[in-house]
């Protein structure tokens, strides 16, 4: 019997592609592991109606771990538009699979590395090493969100004074998107960083929000980093807008170290930061919770690339590596980062993003001979 029960979710285009490339990796690290296959993505919307079938549900709950590829994901209308036709008309609603992971299992850790390694053509800057911890359950992305707005809705905000403007406007012409931060979903994550700087020996942790104009939940967020950050003394806590944020992170890359925000804030400097160190190709995230982890490159299906075994797979490697420290295979985390460093840094096998024609499998193949 193997040690661990490992679920493949490999999804839409070109995620199929990268983990194939990341089990060559895995294979040749002979991680004790069953790999176990599940449906997720856009083929399964259309034909079934739910992006992430129940029987995915109930055999993640009977794994370890998740190695996540990537999926497509389109507004509301064009999903509905490519349901089987005999599917429409039922008001079955697409919604993030990845997003529904999260919050099933809880997931809400988004950690997001970017790490400049030498050799690598598409480093803005070299030596640039963040760690992003973004909040994956609540905030800007819960989903609470209406269009037409309810009567009793509009009523119930009727009660604030800045809705004033919005009284006289139809119901069928406002939509509305909450920002839902609770005190418990704000502890947590930056508690998260702050253990991470601690453990890892990092110098400071920053929160990004914009708490000078979303008083009430940037408010929050603040004054929760600011108590949870007391009891990490020798590490700065520091604090930024989202804005300036997004310039100093291009300015001063080095200044930043550990930065913590909740899930809308987190996704876009995860992605600057990301651009930073080569772009998405190298941008690997581990959704974490305290029971389960889903590990995935944070990067899009690529529908143009599908089945052209083009594009990089080294961020679906780097999730590979977070998933086996997860695990706690530390010294199998350890090889493979070096074989990705190795292989980066001699720059004879590079994707197109690099400026080479090697194939998503030949990196697979390439990290592989350096373990």
């Amino acid at each position: 019997m193997s040690k661990y029960r490992i679920a493949i979710l490999p999804g839409d285009g070109v995620g199929k592609e990268v983990v194939e490339a990341a089990l060559i990796v895995l294979n040749k690290l002979a991680v004790d592991a069953e790999y176990v296959y599940g449906d997720i993505g856009w083929e399964f919307w259309c034909k079934e109606g739910n992006a992430l079938p129940e029987r995915t549900t109930t055999m993640l709950k009977e794994t370890d771990v998740c190695l996540f590829g990537a999926i497509t994901s389109k507004p509301n209308a064009d999903a509905v538009a490519e349901l089987d036709p005999k599917l429409r008309g039922k008001g079955l609603s697409y919604f993030s699979p990845i997003v529904r992971l999260r919050q099933e299992f809880d997931l809400y850790c988004n950690l997001r590395p970017c790490k400049a390694y030498p050799g690598n053509p598409l480093n803005y800057k070299d030596n640039i090493d963040m760690v992003i911890f973004r909040e994956n359950t609540e905030g800007m992305y819960a989903g609470v969100e209406f269009f037409p707005l309810p009567q009793a809705l509009k009523d119930a905000l009727s009660v604030h004074p800045k809705m004033k403007p919005f009284l006289n406007v139809p119901l069928d012409q406002i939509a509305v998107s909450t920002r839902i931060m609770t005190r418990k979903g704000c502890e947590r994550i930056c508690r998260a960083a702050f253990e991470f700087a601690r453990r890892n020996k990092r110098r400071s942790v920053t929160v990004v929000e914009k708490p000078n104009v979303l008083r009430e939940t940037g408010g929050l967020m603040l004054s929760i980093f600011r108590e949870v950050a007391k009891g990490y003394p020798e590490i700065q806590a520091k604090d930024a807008n989202i804005d300036a944020m997004c310039m100093w992170l291009v300015k001063n890359p080095f200044d930043y170290d550990v930065l913590v925000a909740e899930n809308l804030f987190g996704d876009i400097i995860s992605d600057l930061a990301a651009q930073l160190v080569g772009g998405l190709g190298f941008a690997a995230a581990g959704n974490i919770g305290d029971k389960y982890g889903v590990f995935e490159p944070t990067h899009g299906s690529a529908p143009k690339y599908s089945g052209m075994y083009k594009v990089n797979p080294i961020a679906t490697f780097l999730a590979t590596k977070l998933m086996l420290e997860w695990l706690g295979e530390t010294a199998k985390a350890d090889a493979l980062e070096s074989a990705i460093a190795g292989v980066i840094k001699e720059g004879q096998v590079r994707t197109y993003d690099m400026g080479g024609k090697s194939t998503t499998l030949d990196m697979g193949r390439a990290v592989a001979a350096k373990l």
